[in-house]
């Protein structure tokens, strides 16, 4: 098992403790983001969960060519390098374009690869070649053994400091489903894996011009995934999920995240050591 160095913390082999990656979907505004982040990192500290802040700068696979991407490259990596400073945290935020890797890079601690462009290689390569951590989202039409080609990529690139994200599987149309046993199955490539508790629930396309999503189910499948044992968890949260400008349906309400987070962290502290 890779063991990968974020700030002050492992994730991985040795790890002792469960990694919270969380914040809204998209960044809308930086008093927002400061208000999620302060939040979060005062449940973590309080529960001994590492906590990474999460946003994204623009989302280039909305449904709708109208939906709302974010505030775009150059002011949202000056909120997400605010965020950094003024609350210690280490951010992750995604990239769509091969030409987004580097100055993402200079601000960003961990460059996700969105799940529908898991499979595209030079992106891969891109964020391969920053050096820094490189979490891929598995993608909705792919086999947890899959993603061994996947994360070749990167490592081929020279870096190997990556994370393997579930996410659901696709099912019939508008559907997902998560194959809890996926979570073992991708553990053994080699490389800490992770939970998207949020977009598990998704149903993509399923309101026309947005994606629905189960929100209710949230906490069921966390718990399951906890169980199966994971690295790290990833979630989407919001003070209003309802009035989010992206994946309303499926953002987590933050004034929920410290019971959520008891639960999970109680659950870890039983499995953890029981991981190989």
């Amino acid at each position: 098992m890779q063991s990968i160095k974020i700030a002050d913390f492992t994730i991985g082999a040795g790890s002792e403790r469960l990694t919270l990656i969380a914040g809204p979907c998209v960044a809308e505004s930086l008093d927002m983001c400061r208000e999620i982040c302060q939040e979060a990192k005062t449940i973590c500290v309080g529960l001994g969960i590492n906590y990474v802040f999460k946003a994204s700068y623009d989302k280039a696979n909305r449904t709708s060519i109208n939906s709302f991407r974010g505030p775009g490259i150059e002011k949202g990596l000056q909120w997400l390098q605010t965020i950094k400073d003024e609350f210690c945290v280490p951010v992750l935020t995604d990239i769509h374009e091969t030409s987004h890797a580097a100055p993402v890079a200079e601000v960003a601690d961990i460059l996700q690869i969105p799940a529908f462009l898991c499979r595209q290689t030079d992106l891969l390569v891109a964020a391969a070649r920053t050096g820094k951590v490189v979490n891929i989202k598995k993608g909705q039409f792919l086999a947890p053994w899959d993603m061994q080609n996947v994360a070749q990529k990167v490592a081929d690139a020279g870096n190997t400091n990556i994370i393997l994200t579930e996410r659901g599987v696709s099912f019939g149309y508008n559907t997902l489903v998560v194959d809890m046993y996926a979570l073992t199955q991708m553990r053994e490539l080699g490389y800490p894996v992770c939970f998207d508790a949020t977009h598990s629930v998704q149903q993509p396309g399923a309101g026309g011009t947005t994606s629905g999503g189960r929100r209710e189910a949230i906490p069921t499948l966390t718990r399951a995934a906890m169980a199966a044992g994971v690295d790290a968890l990833f979630m989407e949260i919001h003070p209003d999920p309802q009035k989010g400008l992206s994946d309303p349906a499926t953002m987590f309400p933050l004034n929920e995240l410290q019971d959520f987070l008891s639960t999970m962290s109680e659950i870890d502290r039983l499995v953890r050591p029981k991981l190989a």
